[in-house]
């Protein structure tokens, strides 16, 4: 299976969480290899909250594939962002490296793109999933994420599931 080749790819905690209340975290893993998230991050998948998908998230970085980054940054502030998507792009400018930002914020991708960074959430990640066969279809996954409480508007599902091919 072919894999997206950018040389780092971050995660926020919210595409994080919502793929593993899916199980999807195992795609992302599939699509990308090895992940890194910052500290803050991982502060905000709430260890020992016991949240949907958070056991799948731990195990992820035990074995490794899921890495924290334990060095953090202070400039650039983003104060107009969260903590978690704020410390995601000071990573990304200072590891001064070609990134792929995984991240479903619309403030976060905003500033994402603005600073030339490749950017993807979490219903891009369940179409690339369908497209590589590790999903057979897109729409039970959108019906579990909603009975979940994650957001996603009506058109953004349309068009993922027009570009699936499923109606």
């Amino acid at each position: 299976m072919k894999r997206y080749s950018a040389p780092i790819v971050l995660a926020d905690a919210s595409l994080l969480i919502a793929l593993g209340v899916v199980g999807g975290l195992a795609w992302v893993h599939a699509l990308f290899g090895r992940i890194s998230l910052t500290a803050d991050v991982q502060g905000e998948i709430a260890p020992g909250s016991d949240r949907p998908g958070e056991r799948d998230i731990a195990a992820a970085i035990r074995r490794g594939w899921l890495k924290v980054i334990q060095e953090e940054w202070t400039e650039p502030a983003f104060a107009e962002l969260d903590k978690g998507e704020a410390s995601t792009l000071r990573a990304a400018v200072n590891l001064r490296r070609p990134c792929l930002i995984l991240m479903d914020e619309k403030a976060g991708r905003a500033v994402a793109r603005e600073l030339g960074f490749a950017v993807t959430g979490t219903a891009g990640i369940i179409l690339a999933a369908k497209r590589r066969g590790l999903i057979p279809a897109i729409r039970p996954v959108f019906e579990q994420l909603l009975e979940n409480d994650f957001r996603l508007s009506a058109e953004l599902i349309r068009a993922v599931l027009d570009e699936a091919g499923e109606k």
